[in-house]
């Protein structure tokens, strides 16, 4: 060992006779391992996992080195690589050059004189949803999971696809079945082969198989229409940019690709965020009271409009706290390409290194009370000093979510129609279990009652 590699400081961290009590967290409580082993160990911690040594940085420095000083040198990591099984090299996993060139292509998508077209849109879907739950009112549970994925479902369809998928149902079950497979692979490190017949297996085969048919419909619908691809939605341009590979099947594969991660990622954030800002609006009143005030003040009785975002200020700060609290994307996981050093900490090449957003948005060196839901704390008067790279919602970096606009827009509408016209209680005795997948979910849903808002 040369002199330099010996003088290498390394982040401390659990022993490795732990790792099977490691493996058993993993797979039972991924949050809570994260959380011990920052309270534990600090904010840089080395944690060795069977085969694997996993390298956890919860420091806003550390965060900003990784996902933006330094992005080059980290590729997508452990969880997603397992992910590309269900979603291919699609834009929320792919690399290099073919990343550059997805993101070129459906940036247009999300600009923003575009979202402020679709503004009615989303509206008119965030009423239908109001619509669809107001029928519940003095009955009968419903699961508020299954219909938030509805809406977002739809809201993807209309904005950036131009299409109704209300027809596609399935879509939602199959997304839970691969990201099942996702974290299994993650958890097993990717050690179980896919031939091992486990229903969890079967189910995420089916579930591919399932959304390739999904794809395959979309695209023939499309281009059964005059001016199949004249658009400026996202489809038309995936249409006319795989119509360009030499190979149809390479086109055929692309297309699958990213128009599963568009389905993904397009609505499974925003349906987790608002699940979880009901949740909390139910358990704080007082919340949901003012809530309901400020979108009585700036709506009325109309549909909200773009110009009405920055006037919904307390929803904003609402929706901002529930994305510290329960971030869609709860961690990301990279993998370096060459030696680093992150905080004065050696990073070897080809090393797993874990941001959590979910840690470092409770970290008590940057947040009072972080455990405490406090929208306020959004407030500009006492968040200005607050280090960017401590609150990361949507990530950070070349890799920064291009969908955030979109979905908070969506968020907002919603939050501030339901919040008008109902109230959504929890029912008594259902717990309520933050479920990390490839985003924070709900396990189980959360069914409610529907009520008037009063």
């Amino acid at each position: 060992m040369t002199v330099a590699a010996a003088t290498r400081k390394v982040p401390p961290g659990p022993p490795r006779t732990a790792a099977l009590g490691l493996l058993r967290k993993l797979a039972g409580d991924r949050l809570a391992l994260m959380r011990l082993a920052g309270a534990e160990y600090g904010d840089a911690v080395k944690i060795d996992i069977g085969p694997k040594t996993l390298y956890f940085f919860n420091h806003p420095d550390h965060a900003k080195h990784v996902l933006a000083d330094n992005a080059a040198n980290y590729h997508k990591g452990i969880g997603l690589i397992q992910a590309r099984r269900a979603l291919g090299n699609g834009l929320l996993t792919s690399e290099g050059e073919l990343w550059r060139k997805q993101r070129r292509l459906i940036q247009p998508a999300f600009q923003h004189k575009r979202i402020v077209q679709q503004a009615d849109v989303v509206a008119e879907e965030a009423a239908k949803l109001v619509s669809r739950l107001r029928a519940h009112e003095g009955g009968g549970p419903v699961d508020l999971t299954t219909e938030l994925t509805g809406l977002t479902l739809g809201v993807l369809g209309r904005t950036l696809l131009d299409v109704d998928l209300a027809a596609f149902e399935s879509v939602g079950h199959d997304f839970e079945a691969v990201q099942d497979q996702a974290m299994f692979d993650m958890v097993t490190m990717g050690m179980v082969p896919e031939w091992v017949p486990l229903a969890k297996q079967r189910r995420s085969r089916q579930a591919r198989e399932s959304l390739q048919v999904v794809v395959d419909q979309l695209v023939a619908d499309r281009m059964a229409r005059p001016g199949a691809d004249q658009g400026d939605d996202a489809l038309s341009r995936l249409i006319v940019s795989t119509r360009e590979e030499a190979d149809p099947a390479v086109g055929r594969q692309r297309m699958r690709d990213e128009l599963v991660t568009l389905l993904l990622a397009g609505h499974e954030t925003t349906a987790s965020t608002l699940g979880w800002t009901f949740y909390l609006a139910d358990r704080h009143p007082e919340v949901m009271d003012r809530l309901h005030a400020e979108a009585v003040e700036v709506l009325g009785d109309r549909l909200p409009e773009f110009e009405d975002l920055p006037k919904l200020k307390y929803t904003g700060m609402v929706l901002e706290e529930v994305m510290r609290l329960y971030p869609p994307v709860w961690i990301l996981p990279r993998l370096s390409q060459a030696d680093d050093e992150v905080g004065g900490y050696h990073v070897p090449a080809g090393s797993d290194v874990l941001i959590c957003p979910y840690t470092l948005h409770r970290h008590p060196g940057f947040w009072d009370a972080p455990d405490q839901f406090d929208p306020e704390r959004f407030d500009p008067v006492r968040s200005h000093d607050r280090p960017r790279y401590a609150y990361i919602p949507f990530g950070a970096g070349p890799r920064f979510c291009v969908g955030n606009h979109l979905g908070l827009m969506e968020a907002t509408f919603t939050v501030a129609l339901i919040a008008r016209d109902l109230r959504l209680a929890k029912v008594p005795g259902h717990r309520v279990v933050a479920e990390p997948m490839l985003s924070l979910r709900m396990g189980g849903g959360m069914p409610v009652t529907v009520h008037a808002a009063r």
